[in-house]
């Protein structure tokens, strides 16, 4: 499965904030990119396993859109 990811950084603690928008609440964090791309790919898997136990669409819709800037 192929999911798109967003990826900032954390301003409080330094590091990396990053979350997929297609599972809600799924999000995590590192120190470096690496380390957060890592991260999210454990919490991807585990926001699944728990959505597919409890009988929840694993992903919810996502669009993207251009918006003029």
């Amino acid at each position: 499965m192929r999911l798109i990811i967003t990826m900032y950084p954390d301003d409080e603690d330094g590091g990396w904030i990053v979350e997929c928008p297609a599972i809600p609440g799924c999000i995590s964090e590192g120190e470096t990119k690496a380390e957060a791309l890592e991260n999210i790919q454990e919490a991807i898997t585990l926001c699944l396993d728990v959505r597919k136990a409890r009988g929840m669409p694993l992903t919810v819709e996502t669009y993207e859109i251009e918006v003029a800037a």
